[in-house]
């Protein structure tokens, strides 16, 4: 019998957390907002927590069923060991595989609760994509997953703007890639392999980048010859990254190289988030490539328009959370976004947006 999800926190009230706990309201859940300084006027109750405070960290889980970290990764085990400690599903939005590991670890001791991690874009939405896709097949020879947040109108060389953690970035650029090549799981550098992709008419480069795959590796090794991620950029990107990082030096300091590049290339409003999934391999007894292309822009939610890259970014986790509480997905252990069916994501009341405003 599916544990029904009533009451959420959401910690972490920045662009995404704020409308994580939006949508959470619009699906019909009571939501209670925790941030580190006080923030007025939202539309749900919010209050002030130091997350490292461990004894008021887990008074604010008692009463709740579930809580949804939308803070740093470094932040995030101490949530999780919270959200064990008081027996409440846990979810995260983090693309960091060491954090992702100990959650992994801490949701076999916990056997009360479900531990749903890297509920993002990539990992998380794009895996659900490829895996759905791949449930097609008779046999799989390659899954491709792209994803770009990118600017619509770009300018200068990087043709980039920093909407999204510049510590999340760095590190995907300069992280090791866990990636599938004849079967078997493999570490390659972050920034390589960079191939040509058009969506739309729209060129794009698309490179290697750490921590998109989520756990994919582990479940498809040995079924799949060829698996990876790759970040896509405006032409020309990659190259400039690779002047700051290995010319200029900075690819040992992460933080300076962060400061930079936000100064350089601030957040814009006029973004767009583009999926690219493809699945190569045998269907129905004949050879076959099957891809999914979607392209999503800014749209209004609760009388406020919201950039692309938070809207996609809160209606993953807030299906997720829906499916869990629905009885859909498991009510315990670890959860593996691959084994999460696109479809009932689609027929969740926040992830129904991706179906109405992806655009081919």
């Amino acid at each position: 019998m599916a544990r029904i999800i009533n009451q959420v926190a959401v910690f972490g009230l920045g662009k995404v957390g704020e409308l994580v706990a939006i949508m959470l309201t619009e699906s019909g859940f009571k939501v209670v907002g925790y941030d580190s300084a006080p923030r007025d006027s939202l539309d749900f109750e919010a209050k002030p927590l130091d997350v490292k405070e461990g004894a008021a960290l887990r008074e604010a889980l008692r009463g709740v069923d579930a809580v949804v970290s939308c803070l740093p990764f470094h932040l995030n085990i101490d949530v999780a060991e919270a959200a064990g400690d008081c027996g409440v599903h846990y979810f995260d939005l983090t693309e960091d595989v060491p954090t992702t590991n100990r959650v992994i670890e801490m949701s076999a001791a916990n056997p009360k609760a479900a531990f749903a991690p890297q509920c993002g874009l990539a990992p998380g939405l794009i895996g659900h994509v490829g895996a759905s896709l791949a449930r097609k097949f008779d046999e799989i020879r390659s899954i491709e997953l792209k994803v770009g947040a990118l600017p619509q109108n770009p300018t200068g060389l990087l043709g980039y703007a920093f909407n999204w953690s510049a510590e999340g970035v760095v590190n995907e650029y300069l992280n090791d890639c866990e990636v599938l090549r004849s079967g078997r799981r493999q570490m390659v550098p972050a920034m390589t392999q960079t191939e040509r992709v058009v969506i739309g008419g729209v060129e794009l480069e698309a490179a290697l980048t750490s921590g998109g795959l989520g756990t994919m590796c582990e479940t498809f090794e040995g079924r799949v010859h060829r698996l990876d991620y790759k970040t896509m950029r405006y032409p020309g990107h990659f190259e400039q990254m690779h002047f700051l990082f290995d010319e200029l030096g900075l690819r040992e300091r992460r933080e300076l190289a962060g400061e930079i590049l936000v100064a350089a290339k601030p957040p814009v409003n006029d973004d767009i988030v583009y999926l690219h999934a493809a699945v190569e391999g045998v269907k129905e007894g004949h050879p076959l490539r099957e891809n999914y292309v979607r392209g999503y822009t800014p749209i209004e939610i609760g009388g406020r328009m919201w950039r692309a890259i938070s809207w996609t970014t809160a209606a993953s986790i807030v299906a997720v959370v829906e499916l869990v509480s629905e009885g859909r997905l498991p009510q315990t252990g670890f959860i593996k976004q691959e084994d999460i069916v696109l479809e009932d994501v689609f027929s969740t009341q926040a992830g129904a947006r991706f179906e109405t405003f992806g655009k081919v």
